[in-house]
């Protein structure tokens, strides 16, 4: 097989389009800033970046370090670019929904996300889901999307939960000190783990199956702590800014 082949994906080629063309649909009676929009947007080009480009190919085949990378923004920057490009008011009337209302709890949706995250990267179950393509690996993906929406939707969204700027930038530091131990190991175990890329047909861009898989953890590790901390650095901000403002209103500073 060619290594740099395109694939013809249905998670792009069916799910991508529907879903643009239902939130272009709400916008109609939910308008969004331009900045929205362009979130989702970026959102459904990650999803088709990794999934019919040679990307998807040489995840599927040759390099953990790139299925890695699919899985990251399949999980961590699609949702939130998605989850940021809901306007309030369409967000809101989502949330109405009851299951919406109970998978976006914090205390439900990064439970699901972490357990999620660490199933699949379990190798006997990440070796099964890349033997099955077309069915477990599928599954994979929307898992990894879905609980990804919901670990962010509280963090973006103020309905239906409401969080401070505070408990905002604690779930995100709880995502990343529980999370970043995933890529963490993966670097620093000894051997390879994952049989199917020990198995590769062939090695890509000389690298051995262990230099591979250190490459990829390193890389899911830095990629954490950079999205993660710039997304718990805006709510820890706007966190001591509202204690500011409090302060302000409950002791006013005398006049001059």
């Amino acid at each position: 097989m060619d290594p740099y082949s395109w694939s013809w994906n249905p998670e792009a080629l069916v799910l991508v389009p529907l879903l643009t063309v239902a939130y272009f649909a709400a916008l109609r009676r939910y308008p969004a800033p331009a900045w929205r929009t362009a979130c989702f947007l970026a959102a459904m080009a990650l999803v088709v970046a990794v999934t019919i480009t040679p990307l998807e190919t040489i995840a599927l085949n040759y390099l953990l370090t790139v299925h890695l990378l699919q899985n990251v923004v399949l999980a961590e920057w699609a949702p939130l670019l998605v989850v940021l490009g809901l306007p309030p008011a369409l967000a809101a009337a989502i949330a109405r929904l009851r299951p919406i209302r109970m998978f976006t709890h914090p205390a439900v949706a990064l439970p699901l996300w972490l357990a999620n995250y660490m199933l699949w990267h379990l190798p006997w179950l990440y070796d099964t889901a890349l033997e099955q393509p077309h069915t477990l690996l599928h599954l994979e993906h929307a898992l990894y999307f879905l609980t990804g929406v919901a670990m962010w939707w509280s963090v973006v969204q103020d309905e239906p939960h409401r969080l401070g700027a505070g408990a905002r930038a604690g779930v995100v530091f709880a995502a990343f000190v529980l999370g970043s131990p995933i890529g963490l190991v993966i670097a620093l175990v000894p051997d390879a783990i994952y049989d199917f890329y020990v198995d590769a047909p062939e090695r890509l861009w000389g690298l051995t199956a262990l230099e591979d898989q250190q490459i990829a953890g390193i890389l899911m590790a830095v990629e954490q702590a950079i999205v993660f901390f710039a997304v718990f650095a805006f709510w820890l901000l706007r966190f001591f800014a509202e204690e500011e403002r409090r302060e302000d209103v409950d002791h006013p500073r005398p006049a001059a």
